[in-house]
């Protein structure tokens, strides 16, 4: 029969007989733990309070342990002595201790909330409006039958957890008897083998190190719920590009995860903006350079705005030729959803932003990064599908088991070979007789198994971070005519009605931050303006030194990103108006006293700092 033991490293599972000895039993454990038999103990839970017998002579059946059993092995101490010159000591795990894990704000949020689902009082209540009864009885957020009559496929992460902590009776993180009840599925090779009994692979290869069989199904759980794009904006400025070349676009998606309402203990991330990074677009695919240097500048950017990278988009769109604005629905029930070489780029998507959990034991699970494709639906229109590839996806790719199939909705398994194992991989199925049926994926199966639905939307109210009107040039858009200059910048700047809206731009942002014109502290400071909005962070920014120096360089009109000189407007060279330097221009242009921009002669204060013509 086979006996679970749960160790302070991991669970492991031992085969043995009912008949044997309570010692046959301690003696495998202390082989797990390399201490000797006597120096951990045994019990049915994991606090020690329910120990499992220890004498010598009586069986496993007479303890009443049966097959599938769970029992808990905890070592009492850490070095034990076996000689006066030799000691024993317990390995190390490699793993994060739980309260040094740095989770994201939302997950510390959503551990502090109790995740019930309210009941008002029903007919059947027999009691007073203070008591309570089964009927009324808050559900917990894993509740299965909640999950099916509100349609949810796949219960919110933190439901999850609050399940397996239940099932598991995981006491809290801090406790000394924790145990990280989330394990990161691994299908690699073991190496070495823990069992120290042969050569590495592939010279040898034993139970102990060889991956276990892969019986593919649905994840019940999703990392995040919903995706909320701030304002429509965002998805019809990457249109833009499309309707313009008929080339498909590809963006990373930048925003936050707070809490999502409409799911129990629900998470969403809410997208707030969109960067094309460099690419080479064609009418059925795209060339992604993925070591464009810009791409750590953006997110340096992100994180000064308070955002992080949260996912990916992309077009894959045709029209259907009636040159009424419809498209050609390629992706569908019946063709598929995510073809099988976009499933491997989203799992390294994901395996490169894991989510950071102190209920794990290397203290990663899972991903919250998502993949958003903009296609035909079945009525012809432009939707967005939102999707995740699951954990196991993660680690069949991870651990190269997996590879892309000229059938975009089969995924083919490799096979092993001397120096890479590949384990076997199987899938459930109903056959044309209504019988649930398994079968090996000799060589392929399908995605399917692999995907986890996202829903996505727009608020109803929409409040976006970056609100500059106009807004300035997308980069990365030559291809259409679109470039981002110093006049493009002087444009922007004088377009808007205030700096602090000025700078609520990512793109405008990004521009500055790679002309490398301000120095650290005042890009910090332009970050801070464009995220909190507030006049007294934009009148700091026009005294700095280097803000300044860009003034000077938007009136002079030269400009350090781009050999060609910038385009003059009315005959001048000034960077809002002029600077005098051409008749016509002077008299109705005048320097600010306060940060020396040049303004229009009609106006009473500073387009830039806002103060007073007058210097009072």
């Amino acid at each position: 029969m086979i006996i679970r033991v749960r160790t302070p490293q991991k669970q492991h599972r031992l085969d043995v007989d009912a008949s044997n000895d309570i010692v046959v039993l301690r003696k495998k454990i202390s082989e797990l733990l390399s201490v000797p038999p006597d120096a951990f103990q045994l019990a049915r839970d994991p606090n020690g309070s329910q120990p499992v017998v220890q004498s010598v002579g009586v069986t496993l059946a007479a303890l009443g342990l049966r097959n599938g059993d769970l029992v808990f092995a905890t070592p009492t101490t850490t070095t034990v002595a076996t000689s006066p010159t030799a000691t024993a000591t317990v390995p190390e795990v490699e793993k994060l201790p739980p309260r040094l894990v740095d989770q994201d704000p939302v997950d510390d949020y959503l551990e502090r909330r109790t995740g019930q689902i309210k009941r008002s009082a029903s007919p059947l209540c027999k009691h007073g409006a203070l008591g309570m009864c089964d009927y009324c009885m808050p559900l917990e957020p894993y509740d299965a039958k909640y999950l099916e009559e509100n349609k949810i496929k796949h219960m919110s992460f933190h439901a999850y957890l609050r399940k397996t902590i239940t099932q598991n009776k995981t006491p809290p993180p801090g406790s000394h008897h924790f145990i990280p009840p989330l394990d990161e599925l691994d299908l690699s090779v073991k190496i070495p083998c823990p069992s120290k009994t042969h050569e590495p692979y592939p010279a040898g290869i034993c139970t102990k190190c060889q991956p276990s069989a892969l019986s593919l199904q649905s994840q019940s759980f999703r990392l995040v719920d919903h995706i909320e794009f701030e304002t429509p904006s965002l998805i019809e400025n990457l249109l833009q590009f499309w309707r313009s070349t008929g080339y498909q676009r590809f963006g990373y998606l930048y925003g936050r995860f707070e809490p999502y309402t409409e799911v129990p203990l629900g998470v969403k991330a809410v997208v707030s903006a969109i960067y094309e990074p460099d690419q080479a677009g064609a009418k059925d695919g795209i060339q992604i350079n993925m070591e464009d240097p810009q791409n750590a500048s953006v997110d340096e950017l992100a994180k000064l705005l308070g955002l992080t990278r949260v996912g990916i988009i992309f077009t894959d769109l045709t029209d259907d030729g009636t040159s009424t604005g419809k498209v050609i629905c390629k992706r569908h029930s019946e063709s598929y959803f995510l073809s099988s070489a976009e499933c491997i780029f989203a799992a390294q998507q994901q395996s490169q932003h894991p989510v950071k959990s102190r209920y794990s034991e290397t203290g990663n699970f899972g991903s919250r990064f998502v993949t958003c494709v903009v296609s035909g639906n079945e009525e012809g229109n432009i939707d967005i599908s939102s999707f995740q590839v699951s954990n196991t996806c993660m680690a069949m790719v991870n651990a190269d088991i997996i590879e892309a199939s000229v059938n975009p909705s089969l995924m083919r398994v490799k096979e092993s070979t001397l120096k890479h194992y590949v384990p076997e991989v199987f899938f459930k199925y109903k056959n044309e007789y209504g019988i649930m049926v398994q079968e090996a994926a000799k060589p392929t199966f399908p995605i399917e198994y692999l995907l986890v639905t996202v829903t996505h939307g727009f608020p109803a109210n929409p409040s976006p971070t970056f609100i500059s009107s106009p807004s300035f040039p997308i980069a990365n858009r030559q291809a259409i005519g679109i470039s981002q200059t110093m006049g493009a910048l002087k444009s922007h700047l004088n377009s808007n009605s205030s700096l602090s809206t000025a700078l609520a731009d990512f793109h405008a942002l990004l521009y500055l931050k790679e002309s490398h014109i301000l120095e650290k502290d005042d890009m910090d400071l332009a970050a801070e303006v464009a995220r909190t909005k507030t006049p007294e962070s934009a009148i700091a920014l026009t005294f700095r030194g280097s803000w300044r120096t860009l003034i000077t360089i938007l009136g002079e009109g030269s400009d350090p990103m781009q050999t060609d000189e910038v385009p003059r407007q009315g005959g001048s060279n000034s960077a809002g108006g002029g600077r005098g330097n051409s008749s016509g221009s002077s008299s109705a242009s005048w320097a600010c006293e306060h940060c020396t921009y040049v303004n229009v002669g009609t106006a009473s204060s500073c387009e830039m700092c806002g103060l007073p013509k007058d210097g009072r």
